[in-house]
């Protein structure tokens, strides 16, 4: 064998075991890798295990927080509602106020006093009875409050030519919207028509005296006629009390 030879030789052994040793080494640290692993392994899972602990004991802590909360809720509910309940009945007194409407009625009462004017009586009033040229055969009745407080013409006045027992007709279409209320000093009116302007009238006569009687028991007035009198016929009809002279002579 040659020197060379022999050198290969050795160089190749000591390669081999070079290479024995270094697997060697290898999986003795790969071993202490791995127990280094399962002992991580097992800390974390002890840990992760306590926090569950932890976390259970926590939420079940809490939930018990959040019973006792929603109990002392539902108590704070039923004091609220008590407190509606007082509100309510507190609030009732407001109701009484209603019975304010006695103020209504004052002035229902301040409106009746007024249509309930004392009536125009023939105390209280001067009359007068004019006859006119237009329209033809008709003669103005003329009503003046001489009192000191108003009064209400009612009606229509009843008038008593000469010596004529019925009471004359009255223009229904004459009637106002309301009784005419005259103040001191104020005029009623109210017209008549003596005769048929056509002359269609029949058992005519002529009268010299007047009586008008006011509606009801106000008395009765005995206004001048003209010297020479007034003609009268069976068509003779009077107007309601108006306000103006131009709507008692429109009939």
């Amino acid at each position: 064998m040659s020197a060379r030879t022999r050198r290969n030789r050795t160089l190749a052994a000591v390669a081999l075991t070079a290479f024995t040793l270094t697997l060697t080494a290898c999986s003795d640290g790969q071993g202490t890798r791995d127990e280094g692993a399962s002992t991580s392994t097992s800390i974390s899972s002890s840990t992760a295990s306590a926090s569950g602990s932890s976390q259970s004991r926590g939420t079940s802590t809490g939930a018990e927080q959040v019973a006792a909360a929603g109990s002392k809720g539902t108590t704070g509910s039923t004091g609220t509602s008590g407190s509606t309940k007082a509100s309510g009945s507190s609030g009732s007194t407001g109701a009484s106020g209603s019975k304010g409407t006695s103020a209504a009625k004052g002035s229902s009462g301040s409106g009746s006093s007024k249509s309930l004017s004392a009536p125009c009586t023939s105390a209280s009033v001067r009359m007068t009875a004019t006859p006119v040229s237009r329209p033809l055969n008709h003669l103005l009745l003329t009503v003046t409050n001489t009192g000191s407080k108003n009064c209400d013409l009612r009606g229509f006045p009843a008038v008593q030519f000469g010596p004529a027992q019925s009471v004359p007709p009255v223009f229904e279409d004459s009637k106002p919207q309301a009784v005419v209320t005259l103040a001191p000093g104020e005029s009623g009116y109210a017209g008549v028509r003596l005769a048929a302007a056509d002359g269609s009238g029949s058992n005519g006569y002529t009268a010299k005296t007047l009586a008008v009687y006011f509606n009801g028991d106000a008395g009765t007035a005995k206004p001048s006629l003209p010297a020479k009198g007034v003609y009268v016929d069976d068509s003779i009809s009077v107007t309601y009390w108006q306000y103006t002279m131009d709507d008692a002579l429109a009939w």
